[in-house]
């Protein structure tokens, strides 16, 4: 068993798999201020939803480039730090528009949702999740 997974995790696959797992990671701690900064605005300073998904969006944006650039792709080709940050917003902003149409659409709609936000602003992040490491391993922190 010992020689499997270190076998696993030498090949290209396994090392791909790791990474995945290190983006899923940062990735709870992005949902933790995304769904802080929904909060906040939400029931804090009175916003409506669809409006505090967005600063909120950001927040967890730039919390999850810093973490990502440090520990999930560390070692990869290193620009500028605006400008990587530039290109990895640029470079999730599809996986982005993907998680505030599905956290939107869940708290529009269901009940539950509406009552407890976290449920929808998950839903939004797992659904951006794949786009999002694609976008980030190819586009943004080459060479990791």
């Amino acid at each position: 068993m010992g020689d499997l997974c270190g076998t696993l995790s030498d090949s290209r696959l396994g090392r791909l798999a790791v990474q995945f797992g290190k983006f899923g990671l940062v990735g709870v701690v992005g949902l933790v201020v995304d769904t802080a900064v929904v909060y906040a605005l939400v029931f804090g300073a009175g916003l409506e939803f669809f409006a505090a998904r967005i600063p909120a969006y950001l927040a967890a944006a730039t919390t999850t480039f810093a973490l990502n650039r440090a520990f999930t792709f560390r070692g990869a080709a290193d620009a500028p730090l605006y400008r990587q940050w530039a290109a990895f917003l640029a470079a999730n902003a599809f996986g982005g528009v993907v998680n505030y149409g599905v956290s939107i659409g869940l708290e529009a709609t269901l009940p539950l949702a509406e009552a407890h936000p976290v449920l929808a602003v998950a839903a939004g992040s797992l659904s951006g999740m794949v786009l999002n490491f694609a976008a980030s391993k190819h586009l943004v922190f080459k060479g990791a």
